[in-house]
């Protein structure tokens, strides 16, 4: 499966256009990690178990949108997004778009 965030595939001509695939997931903290992040603020630098959490995050995403492309048929995912918005205090969702499509 080919992911690409621009309109296009260089090299390649988009024979059907199939419609929008996305995946997504919906993270939790966790109270342990909260208690060492907020040490590290006080110190400063990166979370790593956050760093790492958002990470697995965005791979698990990524994967849900190319199963769903695939489902569709295609064999190309192009003009891929990621963002991130917050649920509620302690829970963040990752969404991955883009429009699935069938390359030459």
């Amino acid at each position: 499966m080919i992911v690409i965030n621009t309109d296009f595939v260089p090299g390649k001509k988009i024979v059907k256009v199939l419609g929008l695939a996305r995946g997504n997931t919906i993270r939790a903290r966790h109270i342990g990690r909260d208690i060492a992040a907020g040490l590290k603020n006080l110190v400063g630098g990166e979370i790593r178990d956050y760093t790492k959490m958002m990470a697995e995050s965005r791979e698990q995403a990524l994967d849900r949108m190319v199963e769903e492309a695939e489902k569709m048929g295609a064999n190309a995912v192009i003009n891929v997004r990621i963002t991130t918005s917050m649920i509620m205090q302690s829970a963040s969702e990752i969404m991955v778009y883009g429009t699935a499509v069938i390359v030459e």
